[in-house]
C-alpha cells in the first residue's frame, strides 16, 4: 500500500476516521471538496491530499477527469457539505452519470431525525437518479459494508457515480472497533458469448464497405491497440463519439475523425454509403450531440451493457463485453477467415479525397486572416502550434465545442477529453484542472467561451492556488451566438444574448497569466506565451476577441 494504515490514537475511532480508512485502502490519494464535511479532515489526517475549490460542481469535474484519465485506477472522490453544498453538486453529479464516468460522491447529509424532515436536501432521495448507487451510513457499524457496494458498483459493470450519503451525526459517533474490517474490492470484466463473436466475424469480413464506429468503451477497456488491429486487419474506416475521440489515432489513413452536433464531411459520407455499422464500446443513445447513423444502414452493436441494445438505434446483431475482450476474440475469429490484412490503400485514398474536398470548404475560415478573429483560426493555430502528442484538450459546450471536434486530430489515447450528452457550460475548466492533477506532464487545455466562464470562471483561482498550470483558450465574442438565430426579437429589443467582459484581466487577477489576443498574426506567439507560462507554473488565459460566428459542420 502507498502509506501506513496505522494512525495515531486519541481516543475512539469516529465514523468519519473508519470512512477515511476505507479510502485509504481503495487506494484514494486525493478528494475534491468543499467544506464543510467531516471526512475532509480525518481522510487529510491520513495522508489523502485535499484539494478545495470555489463551486462544487468544478471540483466534481475535477474528479470526473482523474477518474478518466487513470481508467478509474485513481478513482474521483469528491466530498461536500450537506444541504446547500450537496444540492449545489446536483448538476455535475448528473453530467458523470450521463457520460458513464465513475466518481465517488460523499456529501455530508442531516442528521438521521431530519433526514426526511420537508425541505431538507436528502441527497439519496434526490440524487438516485442519477447515480448507480445511492445509500446512506446509518449506523457507524454498517461503514464497511456500504463503503464496499459502492466502490462495487464503481468498479464493475457499466461505470457511474456512486453516492454514500453521510448524516453529520452518524459521522461523529464511535466506530465499535479499533480497526476497519476492510479489503479493497474486485474488479471484473466480463466477455462476450463465443458463438455471437463467430457470427459477427463472419458479417464483418463479408461486409463490402464496413464502418467501425468506436466509443468511450474503448479508453475504459484500454483497447486503443485492439481497435488498430482490427481497423488494419480489415481495412476499414474508423469513426467515433465524441467521449470516444483519441480512441483511434486521428492521422492514421483509416479515420474518420470524430463526430457530434458538427461532424467533419468525410464521416458523414462514410456513414452514408455504408453497408454495415459496427458500434463498438458506444451507447447508440440518441442525443443531438452524437454522430446519427443513416437509418437505412445495418447495426452490429457491442457494448458492455446490454440495456442499450436498441434503445435508441435498431441492432441487428449484439456482443455483450468488455471492449477490449470482444476487440481480442473478434480479432481470433476474423483471422480465421483472413489469413493476411487487406489492402488499406483504395479506403484509405477515399478517405483523402472526401475529408479534402470538405476541408477545402473550411479553409477560409481556419486560415482567416481578418479581425475581429475567426474561433476557427484560432483553434487551427492552436492545433499547429502545440505539440500534438503531448497534450490534453477539451472543450466546452456550445461553439467551443462545435468549432474544435471535426477539425482537431488527436493522435495518443485520452488526449481529448470529449463529452456531449448533457451540455452543461463551465464543464471544461473543471476536467482540465483534472486532467493536468492526473498528468502533470502534459499540457492541458480547455477551449470556452464567455458564456461558460460565467459558470465556472472563479475557479481559475482554484487552479493557480492548487498549482494546476493549464491553458484556457477563450472565444470571447461578447454574445451567446450560439443562440442568436433562435433569439433575434429578444436581442434586438432587449440585447438579451449580449455578455462582456474583460477575461484576461480577470485572470491576472486571480493569480494566473492572462493575455488579450486581437490580431491573427499574433495567435500563435500568445500561445506560446501561454504554454511558457504553463511551463513555469502558472496558469494561463488567453482571451481572443473572435467574430459572432454561428456557421458549423452540420452535415
Amino acid at each position: 500500500m502507498r502509506r501506513s494504515l496505522l494512525r495515531p490514537r486519541q481516543g475512539p475511532m469516529k465514523t468519519s476516521e473508519a470512512i477515511a480508512d476505507v479510502l485509504v485502502r481503495e487506494g484514494i490519494e486525493v478528494i475534491f471538496g468543499y467544506p464543510r464535511n467531516a471526512v475532509l479532515e480525518t481522510a487529510a489526517a491520513r495522508g489523502i491530499r485535499t484539494i478545495i475549490v470555489r463551486q462544487e460542481r468544478t471540483g466534481l469535474h475535477m474528479a470526473d477527469a482523474l477518474s478518466r484519465l487513470s481508467r478509474g485506477k485513481r478513482m474521483g472522490v469528491f466530498a461536500m457539505q450537506h444541504g446547500p453544498g450537496t444540492e449545489n453538486a446536483y448538476g455535475a453529479v448528473a453530467q458523470a452519470y450521463s457520460e458513464s464516468v465513475p466518481v465517488l460522491v460523499l456529501p455530508m447529509g442531516y442528521a438521521r431525525h431530519l433526514a426526511h424532515v420537508p425541505g431538507n436536501y436528502n441527497a439519496t432521495v434526490s440524487m438516485r437518479d442519477v447515480t448507480k448507487s445511492c445509500e446512506p451510513i446509518l449506523r457507524p457499524e454498517d461503514t464497511p459494508a456500504v463503503m464496499r457496494r459502492a466502490f462495487t458498483a464503481l468498479r464493475n459493470g457499466r461505470l457511474r457515480p456512486a453516492l454514500v450519503e453521510m448524516p453529520w451525526d452518524v459521522l461523529a459517533l464511535d466506530y465499535p472497533a479499533d480497526e476497519v474490517a476492510y479489503t479493497p474490492v474486485v474488479s471484473t470484466r466480463v466477455g462476450p458469448d463465443p458463438a455471437a463473436v463467430e457470427a459477427v466475424a463472419e458479417r464483418l469480413v463479408n461486409t463490402k464497405r464496413l464502418v467501425i464506429h468506436a466509443g468511450q468503451g474503448i479508453h475504459w477497456a484500454g483497447a486503443w491497440a485492439e481497435l488498430q488491429e482490427l481497423a488494419e486487419l480489415l481495412a476499414t474506416p474508423v469513426s467515433t463519439s465524441l467521449e470516444g475521440k483519441s480512441a483511434f489515432n486521428e492521422r492514421h489513413p483509416l479515420s474518420l475523425g470524430s463526430g457530434g452536433a458538427a461532424i467533419p464531411g468525410q464521416l458523414r459520407h462514410f456513414l452514408d454509403n455504408a453497408d454495415c455499422v459496427f458500434a463498438i464500446g458506444a451507447s447508440l443513445a440518441e442525443t443531438a450531440f452524437g454522430v446519427k447513423l443513416s437509418p437505412h444502414v445495418p447495426v452490429i452493436h457491442s457494448t458492455l451493457d446490454p440495456a442499450d441494445f436498441n434503445r435508441g438505434v435498431e441492432c441487428e446483431m449484439a456482443l455483450a463485453g468488455d471492449a477490449q475482450l470482444t476487440l481480442a476474440a473478434l480479432i481470433e475469429a476474423c483471422r480465421k477467415r483472413i489469413t493476411t490484412p487487406r489492402d488499406p490503400a483504395p479506403v484509405a485514398a477515399e478517405i483523402k479525397q472526401v475529408e479534402a474536398e470538405w476541408l477545402a470548404e473550411w479553409l477560409p475560415l481556419l486560415e482567416n486572416e481578418g479581425a475581429p478573429l475567426s474561433p476557427y483560426r484560432v483553434l487551427w493555430e492552436l492545433q499547429r502550434t502545440v505539440d500534438i502528442d503531448n497534450v490534453i484538450i477539451t472543450h466546452d459546450a456550445g461553439s467551443p465545442r462545435d468549432q474544435l471536434t471535426p477539425y482537431w486530430k488527436s493522435t495518443t489515447p485520452l488526449s481529448y477529453l470529449g463529452w456531449g450528452k448533457t451540455t452543461q457550460l463551465g464543464y471544461g475548466l473543471g476536467l482540465a484542472m483534472g486532467a493536468k492533477y492526473a498528468c502533470p506532464d502534459k499540457l492541458c487545455i480547455n477551449v470556452w467561451g464567455d458564456a461558460a466562464i460565467g459558470f465556472t470562471g472563479m475557479d481559475f483561482e482554484t487552479a493557480a492556488r492548487e498549482r494546476l498550470p493549464i491553458l484556457s483558450i477563450l472565444l470571447n465574442n461578447s454574445a451567446m451566438a450560439i443562440e442568436l438565430p433562435v433569439m433575434p426579437v429578444a436581442t434586438e429589443k432587449f440585447r438579451a444574448t449580449d455578455i462582456s467582459g474583460n477575461y484576461a484581466e480577470f485572470a491576472k487577477a486571480l493569480g494566473g497569466y492572462g493575455e488579450r489576443v486581437t490580431e491573427a498574426s499574433d495567435i500563435a506567439a500568445a500561445i506560446r506565451r501561454g504554454i511558457a507560462a504553463t511551463e513555469a507554473g502558472q496558469p494561463a488565459l488567453l482571451e481572443f476577441i473572435t467574430t459572432q460566428e454561428t456557421r458549423a459542420s452540420r452535415l
